[in-house]
């Protein structure tokens, strides 16, 4: 018989092979182990947390450490006074089509709320004017607002409209009117064609408050110009869009690719 002595099985085993890791690193990645492979479905509660410590063998703290890490990656969500619960499923947002984020995302039953943080006349900066096609030093309105998914901020929204078409939508409620509407309305502008690039980037300690998250976070940054049927520009548009609670994908068919947005949580 052999002389090695095996150690006694402890509630931490099932993650044994990874015991280089700092505890609140194993029951994290075992969290998620388990909400990948669906014993915990979008939607479900998770066990309690000293359910949850016991079973791990770890301490509430330990375990807490783990359910932020879980939560800043998107896979759940905690709710004060009620439990942590699996993020839902994804929800898709074409970009092949010209209606906004917000507009695709309400079409799928889901609730939309924008918040406008800033609404004003300013000299458009250099390289916005030169996106827009407008004279340096051109005035337009600075429009900032935060789009809201289900209540959590998803979207930070930045977007200049040149003159002549600025003063005509200044007054606008921009909660309640989306741009392209008020643009359609008080313009006549009919929206023909948009150039949108996404690139991924890290979150500016500027706007860490506003989306929740920490400075550093993962987040995707798409600029997009759009245009009228005369081919003028109208909008630049730069969205900071949380990376930890939106993905993309992509459809492909014989001559062309879609891609979509999949909301996380």
């Amino acid at each position: 018989m052999s002389g090695v002595v095996r150690e006694a099985r402890t509630p931490e085993e099932p993650f044994a092979r990874a015991r280089f890791m700092p505890k609140h690193r194993m029951v994290e990645e075992e969290l998620a182990a388990r909400i990948q492979r669906g014993e915990y479905g979008p939607g479900d509660m998770l066990p309690s947390q000293r359910d949850l410590s016991a079973s791990f063998g770890v301490t509430l703290m330990t375990l807490r450490q783990a359910l932020r890490a879980l939560s800043d990656r998107g896979l759940v969500q905690q709710q004060p006074g009620r439990g942590t619960f699996v993020t839902p499923p994804p929800a898709a947002y074409r970009l092949e089509s010209l209606r906004s984020l917000a507009d695709e995302l309400r079409s799928q039953g889901l609730e939309v709320t924008t918040r406008v943080r800033r609404a004003q006349t300013r000299a458009i900066p250099a390289r916005v004017s030169a996106s827009l096609g407008v004279e340096p030093g051109s005035r337009g309105l600075r429009l900032e607002r935060v789009r809201c998914v289900n209540g959590r901020p998803i979207v930070h929204q930045l977007s200049w409209v040149p003159e002549p078409y600025a003063p005509h939508i200044a007054k606008t409620d921009f909660t309640v009117t989306p741009l392209y509407a008020a643009l359609a309305l008080q313009c006549q502008v009919a929206i023909a064609a948009a150039n949108e690039t996404i690139r991924p980037a890290l979150l500016q300690a500027a706007l860490a408050e506003v989306l929740g998250r920490r400075a550093g976070t993962p987040v995707f940054v798409s600029e997009r110009v759009t245009f009228g049927i005369d081919r003028v520009a109208v909008v630049f548009d730069q969205a900071t869009i949380d990376g930890q609670r939106m993905q993309i994908s992509t459809g492909r068919v014989a001559n062309s690719v879609s891609l979509a947005w999949g909301l996380r949580g």
